[in-house]
């Protein structure tokens, strides 16, 4: 595999993986900006404005006496950037922020430096009026720092020399995404070995000084305030992709794409080659190529492909590719004829299926290699589930999956298309981290995003980063509760404490639209709950009665209320969470007294009490608006009642929630059929939307809720106080004989294993130190305590 790692940025990539360099040498920081004064500038290129689209390379060599055991350095860019160190790449990024909130990153350059000359480079991209909507920017620039008088002499100043790229351009067209644009990339205007430690860079012009660069807090506040990034690296690694599908123009060598073998296509010649990864990915394409002078080579990317039918099109089974039209965002690569020609995507591209159109001229074209660098959040699954159901472990496989690929420097809903943290997806997203992954530090830094994107009437945007300015009024709520979540699951209490005015800030929003009784009128924006479309929804958004009021969201106000007061009694101001306490039982009677239905048994959407809902019952219960004694009538009704609104994949988290809570968990395996529906179809992650035929993106992460209940609700893990210091073990087994696992937990680990032994249950439960718990079973509590503990049960049947 060693002939793959050549000077292309790819190549570096893979190099710089398996070498201890990105993952080691970059630091996550706390907020403290550092000691050492700056003295670098930011810097770009003479030729440019610094807002259109452009690629750019920087470079700077230096002599050092000796090789030194540390070399700490702080970089970043806007747009982004690629770091290399005597060719090998050392950093990329910055992470995504805002401009009151620039990330940079720490790197120590020690392990790739060495006596006497050295050399730093970096490509510098920015996509101009083509950039993602979660891409903030300023203007195009490089910033980097030495953290001592020792490391100042790789500042960035106009000793730097800087070149602008002619070889790149956007992908010509339009396609309906908002994450980032494809390229067209002429190898004729391509300066190949430009960060070669011997390339001469006599020619290239020094780069201009714009402005100094500096900590947040250390200037006026003027363009990009500099924060110190809380994330390590994205993972890198290398990824084969799996399968020829189909060929047309020429027969495809046995073996190629899922081994390095070469094709060459004749001269004069249309070829095209359909190619399946056989689930999704997050990748960065790279292409190398001899030869072909006058062709062209285009990848097109895409989730699924298409059949037409007489109403229009739909996705059919993913699987299948007969009969079917590819239609994709795409880069293409025209050929200089020259050996080894190397392309790799600026960003990364998010595809199951990838087609190759490839035109010869008058000479024939090889293709040495076409792969993958997959790339994500570097999370660890830590959670284990040992069950003889193979297809609640396949839910469970492709509901990581699906975290995974929506979880890069940020969380968001999907890679496809949008990129954008959503706070809907992201409570969700957070709490599958927790319990599959033990990580806290994406959430963290959504947390803080959402935060920082909070406009002056005290709301937060329903997305950030973004540039783009959006506002779902529920995602306010649900942050709140979001809030709340970290509380319970992680043992960091002064971080949620800090959020506390915001949450404050938010709830103070909500109190301009409440009426006398607590109830919200006509509240403003994107009333967006759920992607349900019967019943008066629309957009996504519940229906309104005559009054302007809204049962879901009066439920949404009450539970954050709720939350809030808890918070606040603990960690804030008493006299608010007494305060909170106060309205959220005015609004408890004013729910139950405005929406409940006599006739139907059931909480309305309206106080004209004529249309239905999961959601409003489902968060009737969750907040206890629901008496007690209703619970599971209510719950009967949600799931028989097929005249009521239909919660999509996303909702039947709090549905299912509501579920447990009403006492129906043992029937949980029967809930799954979204799920089912999408393994149906072929999904390797999760759709969006409820009509998987048509749902636009094949990859959200909200849909990953099972990732969570199979510990929490099945395995019956779960917090049962702040910080997740004292807990629950409930299972709902159901009809489940024989099934264990583990989740992590802040102070180690959680081990539940369940066994019928004939008519026996034999149950282990392991406790991490220092850590109590509880055990529930058929209704009966019983204490536990830190390691081993053990139980037998007679097989009452009920």
């Amino acid at each position: 595999m060693l002939q793959f790692f050549r000077t292309i940025l790819c190549r570096f990539v893979l190099l710089a993986f398996l070498c201890p360099s990105l993952a080691s040498n970059v630091y996550s920081q706390s907020a403290a900006a550092p000691a050492h004064p700056w003295t670098a500038n930011w810097i770009a290129s003479q030729s440019n404005t610094g807002t259109e689209y452009g690629v750019y390379y920087f470079r700077k060599s230096f002599s050092l006496d000796s090789r030194p055991g540390s070399f700490k350095i702080y970089v970043s860019a806007d747009n982004r950037y690629k770091l290399f160190v005597n060719e090998v790449l050392v950093s990329m990024g910055p992470a995504r922020g805002d401009t009151y909130n620039w990330n940079y990153e720490t790197v120590d350059l020690a392990p790739y430096l060495k006596q006497g000359k050295n050399t730093i480079s970096a490509l510098v991209f920015n996509e101009g009026q083509y950039q993602p909507v979660a891409q903030i920017s300023f203007r195009t620039a490089l910033m980097l720092q030495g953290s001592s008088k020792a490391e100042d002499v790789v500042n960035t100043n106009k000793s730097w020399k800087c070149y602008n790229d002619q070889s790149h351009q956007p992908f010509p067209g339009w396609f309906p995404i908002a994450a980032t644009k494809g390229e067209n990339v002429n190898m004729n205007l391509a300066l190949g070995n430009w960060n070669k430690n011997n390339f001469d860079d006599s020619s290239w012009p020094f780069a201009k000084d714009l402005s100094e660069a500096r900590p947040k807090g250390k200037t006026d506040g003027f363009g990009l305030m500099l924060v110190p990034s809380t994330l390590p690296q994205m993972e890198l690694s290398y990824q084969r992709i799996s399968t020829l599908r189909k060929a047309t123009g020429m027969n495809v060598p046995a073996g190629f794409p899922k081994s390095k073998v070469a094709i060459t296509i004749p001269a004069h010649s249309v070829v095209t080659l359909l190619l399946d990864q056989d689930t999704l990915s997050n990748a960065y394409i790279n292409l190398l190529c001899s030869g072909g002078k006058g062709g062209s080579v285009t990848l097109r990317y895409a989730e699924s492909l298409y059949e037409y039918i007489k109403t229009g099109r739909r996705k059919g089974n993913r699987n299948d590719v007969e009969g079917k039209t590819f239609s994709g965002r795409a880069d293409s690569v025209i050929t200089n004829g020259k050996a080894a020609q190397e392309f790799t995507t600026l960003n990364y591209r998010t595809f199951r299926y990838v087609q190759v159109s490839i035109r010869t001229a008058d000479e024939p074209l090889t293709i040495s290699d076409l792969y993958g660098t997959f790339t994500g959040y570097p999370f660890k699954l830590k959670a284990t589930l040992n069950t003889s159901d193979a297809e609640i472990k396949k839910i469970a496989a492709i509901g990581w999956r699906t975290a995974r690929l929506c979880a890069v420097e940020t969380y968001f809903d999907c890679p496809y298309y949008e990129q954008l943290q959503y706070v809907g997806d992201t409570r969700i997203q957070a709490m599958v981290s927790y319990f599959n992954a033990g990580n806290d530090t994406l959430a963290r830094n959504a947390i803080n995003q959402i935060e920082h994107s909070r406009l002056p009437e005290g709301v937060t945007q329903s997305r950030w980063p973004s540039r783009e300015n959006q506002v779902i009024p529920g995602f306010s709520l649900w942050y709140i509760g979001m809030l709340h979540d970290y509380w319970m699951y992680r043992n960091d209490q002064n971080f949620i404490k800090d959020k506390l005015t915001g949450s404050r800030a938010i709830l103070n929003f909500f109190a301009r639209y409440q009426q006398a009784d607590g109830s919200l009128k006509d509240v403003p924006f994107w009333t967006f709950v759920d992607w349900a479309d019967r019943n008066g929804w629309t957009a996504g958004g519940p229906p309104k009665g005559a009054d302007g009021s809204s049962a879901a969201f009066d439920l949404q106000l009450l539970w954050a209320y709720q939350c809030s007061a808890e918070m606040e009694a603990k960690l804030g101001m008493p006299a608010m969470a007494d305060i909170y306490r106060q309205k959220a039982a005015q609004l408890t009677q004013t729910i139950r007294s405005k929406y409940w239905s006599t006739t139907k048994q059931l909480f309305a959407e309206t106080i004209e009490k004529n249309t239905f809902s999961q959601h409003t019952n489902s968060l009737a219960i969750l907040t206890g608006a629901a008496a007690k004694d209703q619970w599971t009538a209510l719950a009967t009704k949600m799931l028989s009642d097929t005249t009521l609104t239909q919660c999509s994949i996303y909702f039947r988290y709090y549905m299912h929630m509501a579920l447990v809570k009403a006492g129906r968990g043992d029937d949980y395996l029967s809930w799954l059929d979204a799920w089912r529906s999408n393994m149906a179809l072929g999904l390797s992650t999760w759709a969006e939307e409820p009509d998987v035929q048509h749902s636009r993106s094949d990859c959200h992460a909200w849909g990953a809720s099972p990732n969570i209940e199979i510990y929490r609700t099945l395995l019956g893990i779960d917090s049962d106080s702040p910080g997740f210091q004292k807990i629950k073990i409930a299972p709902h087994l159901g009809s489940i004989t024989t099934i264990s696992g583990s989740m992590p937990h802040p102070n180690g680990k959680v081990d539940v294993a369940y066994t019928l032994k004939g008519n026996d249950w034999d149950i282990h439960i392991s406790l991490p130190e220092k850590t109590n718990g509880t055990f529930v079973w058929k209704s009966k509590s019983y204490p536990l305590k830190p390691g081993e503990n053990s139980f037998s049960f007679r097989n009452t049947g009920v």
